[in-house]
């Protein structure tokens, strides 16, 4: 797990334990090269949170691991992170994803940042979301969402306000979440899970 100081490290960790998965907290790039998989998490701002992965190398060793094909999990920041950029400020973001983070769009009598439970929107299926799984809901917590280049990497959306953005993404190797699923009870559980299995898979 990605440790740059802004992330809700201990909720996501207790959460992958549950599991049974082993979790160790990343401060430095080399220690990347040793784990099976990485989780990215976040709560914050944009430029903030790259001003720390790239100070402490961090946001190089993780473009070099996903470049290598190491999985990667983000989570509500984490996922934004993983674009080229945000309209929450100026900074550039990892670029392991094509697209841009945008702003929810303001709506008469829909209160920003967007917070609580919300069904997801099925999108493409992936091993986070299997075409037969029933509909989930799950707790958000953000004010802006990601616009993908590639439509075929969301595999869910959310209803705002009448228009679906973007709930997770599946595209490769890299997997990640608006949403917090450490947060979100068994439906939330079961979708960390799944990642897992997908990780042990040959």
């Amino acid at each position: 797990m990605i440790d740059y100081g802004m992330g809700n490290l201990h909720s996501v960790q207790r959460a992958f334990e549950r599991l049974g998965a082993a979790v160790e907290s990343i401060h430095d790039g080399a220690a990347m090269a040793g784990c099976d998989a990485l989780v990215l998490p976040g709560v914050g701002a944009f430029d903030p949170a790259m001003e720390r992965l790239r100070e402490g190398g961090l946001a190089t060793a993780l473009q070099r691991a996903c470049a290598a094909g190491q999985p990667l999990l983000g989570i509500c920041l984490g996922l934004q992170l993983l674009f080229e950029g945000s309209d929450e400020g100026q900074a550039t973001g990892l670029g392991l994803l094509a697209g841009r983070v945008r702003a929810l769009p303001r709506s008469p009598g829909q209160p920003i940042p967007h917070m609580g439970w919300a069904p997801l929107i099925p999108a493409e299926p992936s091993p986070l979301l299997p075409a037969e799984e029933p509909p989930a809901w799950v707790y958000f917590v953000h004010s802006y969402a990601a616009d993908p280049i590639d439509p075929a990497s969301v595999t869910a959306r959310v209803d705002w306000a009448g228009t679906p953005v973007t709930a997770a993404i599946w595209q490769g190797h890299i997997a990640a979440c608006q949403f917090h699923p450490e947060k979100s009870g068994p439906v939330g559980e079961a979708m960390l899970a799944r990642w897992l299995a997908w990780l042990g898979q040959p």
